[in-house]
C-alpha cells in the first residue's frame, strides 16, 4: 500500500515543523506539503493530491471550519484530522459534522501524536481490505476503529488535567512566567509546576531562559512558542 500523503495546516512556525517531523518518523505516511494559512492550503489542495489534513482550527486568515468548509464544497474528499486546542463543544460539533475523523487536543506528546495516526492507518486498512459491500458488523468495526480512546502516554505521576492547566497559563500569559508564577496560577507547588513545565519545554512547545534581576542564582523563565 502507498504512503499517506499528508498536508500539515499549521500557522506557529515551531509546531507546523514538529507536525511534520512526527508525520516522517511515522511509517506508512509522508508530507507532501505544510500550510500556514488556509490559503496556502487551498493552493496546495489544488495541485497536490492529499489523503490527509493535519489541520488547525486557528489559522491568521479564517477558522479551520471554514477551510473545511472551502474543501467539500471544491470536491476535496481527503480525510481531516484536527490537531488544536480548540475545545469548544460547537467547535466539536461542527468539526464532526463536517467530516473530521479524529481530533487530537495540544498539547500532546509524539506517542500520541503517533497512536492517532496509526488509529488512522487501521481505519484505512479496513477500508482497502473489504470487499465491495461490508456486513453491519464490518461497519460497525470501521467506525470502531476511529472512535476506540487513545490513552495519552505521559510520564509517570503526571495528570492530563495538570498538563492542561499549566499550559493555559503559560499561553495566556503577557510576559514569560517562573515555575512559582505558574504554581500560583493553577494552584500546585513549585516542583510540580516545573516538573510540567520542564516537560512541555522538552517537548519543544516552551521557551526557556534565564530570568535575571534578582538576588542569588538567575530563575529560569518560560513563554509559549510561536
Amino acid at each position: 500500500m502507498s504512503a499517506v500523503r499528508v498536508l500539515v495546516v499549521e500557522d506557529e512556525a515551531t509546531a507546523a515543523q514538529a507536525h511534520a517531523e512526527y508525520v516522517g518518523r511515522v511509517d506508512g505516511f509522508e508530507v507532501v506539503a505544510v500550510a500556514r494559512s488556509a490559503g496556502d492550503a487551498a493552493r496546495v489542495l489544488g495541485r497536490e493530491p492529499v489523503d490527509l489534513v493535519l489541520l488547525d482550527m486557528h489559522l491568521p486568515d479564517g477558522h479551520g471550519l471554514g477551510l473545511v468548509r472551502s474543501m467539500r464544497a471544491a470536491g476535496h474528499l481527503c480525510d481531516i484530522i484536527a490537531v488544536t486546542s480548540a475545545r469548544d463543544a460547537d467547535v466539536v460539533r461542527q468539526a464532526v459534522a463536517h467530516g473530521v475523523v479524529l481530533y487530537l487536543l495540544k498539547p500532546f506528546t509524539y506517542p500520541t501524536f503517533r497512536a492517532k495516526l496509526e488509529q488512522y492507518a487501521a481505519y484505512r486498512a479496513s477500508l482497502a481490505g473489504g470487499g465491495q459491500e461490508f456486513a453491519q458488523e464490518e461497519v460497525d468495526g470501521l467506525l470502531g476503529s476511529l472512535r476506540a480512546p487513545v490513552a495519552a502516554p505521559l510520564p509517570k505521576g503526571m495528570s492530563a488535567e495538570t498538563l492542561r492547566d499549566v499550559t493555559q497559563a503559560v499561553r495566556q500569559a503577557d510576559r514569560a512566567l517562573s515555575a512559582t508564577e505558574v504554581a500560583e496560577r493553577v494552584g500546585a507547588s513549585r516542583v510540580t509546576a516545573r516538573r510540567y513545565l520542564e516537560h512541555l519545554a522538552d517537548a519543544g512547545r516552551l521557551e526557556r531562559a534565564p530570568r535575571y534581576g534578582g538576588t542569588g542564582r538567575p530563575e529560569v523563565e518560560y513563554r509559549w512558542r510561536g
